[in-house]
């Protein structure tokens, strides 16, 4: 029995492959060899013979076509069925029953789900409209008390499931703490209070401020509104569900969390949380240096001694590459340029939330 190169003998009859088998090795072929060349291996031919009512062929690489193969005719059907405006909407575990109550029947859910599958159907087969919420409007702090941002967090107390929240008030331009309080509930009354003493410690004119939030129930209160309105102030509000649209505030509350000196057991009570709240935002404000506005603290930006700051670390810098100047190899030192501009939700063509007037002159 000879084997030509490339040739695969396929036969549906077990008998045969048996018969072709025997025949092979009784003229001095190796039973191994001769399995090999019909396409089984020696344990499936030996299987075989030890019991004849195997019937069943468990080749993997068989390639005998299916008799229950679904037609392609009813599998087109199915297609055409399960867009239906009746079904689009429904799974195969509705869609089959439904069918048997009209007296129909094509084939299980399970085949379904694989016709859907090699189809590309398994999502939403009806035409959705997707809600298009429309981009918060951009905002740019160029000095202190022009814009704010706020927002609540929880602190926790001795009674699980109950909290003390933290309101806190910041200035986008300065990142200045000015102004928080802590109490048992989130109330837009408590809110609308302390943004009066803000207003009126910072001396607030009327029509120069906007103040950022997101959408809780206390940011949007008919009293805190009526309060906005009475002090002409314009709120402005991230889109519901993104937190991203309120960074600085959640950028203040993870500080806050991390801070070296945050309790990790829950406050003991109202008092104990509100003068934990005090110490820290006296360490923020007046000893912070703070990343984002070159390392300067808080209220030295919100007053102006940010910019001599700066220019004295410059010129300190500049004597020392002066005076070691093979220590820079032509490098440029850093950067301290007093940032001019703090963008809260740029638009999408904005590379920054931070610009200087060195970065607007290269641009220009």
């Amino acid at each position: 029995m000879g084997r030509k190169s490339g040739e695969l003998i396929i036969l549906s009859d077990r008998k045969n492959y048996c018969g072709l088998i025997e025949t092979a090795c009784t003229e001095g072929a190796k039973q191994k060899d001769a399995c090999e060349i019909i396409g089984i291996t020696a344990r499936t031919y030996q299987r075989w013979k030890q019991n004849d009512s195997i019937v069943e062929d468990k080749r993997l690489n068989n390639k005998t076509p299916k008799h229950n193969k679904l037609p392609e005719s009813i599998k087109k059907e199915i297609i055409e069925l399960i867009n239906k405006k009746e079904y689009r909407s429904l799974t195969p575990h509705q869609i089959v029953p439904m069918l048997l109550d009209i007296g129909k029947y094509f084939a299980s859910e399970s085949t379904f789900y694989r016709i859907m599958r090699e189809h590309n159907l398994l999502k939403h087969r009806r035409k959705s409209t997707s809600i298009v919420r429309k981009n918060p409007k951009e905002l740019i702090a160029q000095r202190p008390n022009q814009i704010y941002t706020w927002d609540i967090t929880y602190l926790r107390s001795l009674i699980t499931g109950q909290y003390y929240y933290l309101y806190l008030v910041m200035d986008l331009y300065s990142r200045k703490i000015v102004g928080w309080q802590v109490h048992d509930c989130e109330s837009s009354s408590y809110a609308a209070e302390l943004i009066e003493d803000i207003a009126i410690r910072e001396n607030i004119s009327k029509g120069s401020l906007v103040i950022h939030s997101d959408n809780g129930s206390p940011m949007k209160g008919s009293t805190l509104r009526a309060k906005f309105i009475d002090l002409c102030i314009e709120p402005s509000y991230s889109r519901p569900r993104v937190s991203n649209d309120n960074p600085y505030s959640e950028s203040l509350f993870k500080t806050l969390k991390y801070h070296y000196s945050y309790p990790e057991d829950p406050f003991e009570s109202l008092h104990a949380a509100r003068s934990w709240v005090e110490d820290f935002v006296d360490w923020y404000n007046q000893d912070h240096r703070h990343s984002s506005i070159k390392f300067v603290t808080p209220n030295q930006r919100h007053v102006g001694l940010d910019v001599e700051i700066l220019r004295k670390r410059k010129e300190v810098i500049e004597k020392a590459k002066n005076d070691y100047p093979e220590r820079w190899n032509g490098r440029e030192t850093r950067n301290l340029s007093v940032i001019e501009r703090v963008f809260l939700n740029p638009k999408s063509n904005e590379k920054s939330i931070t610009y200087n007037k060195a970065d607007h002159a290269k641009a220009a």
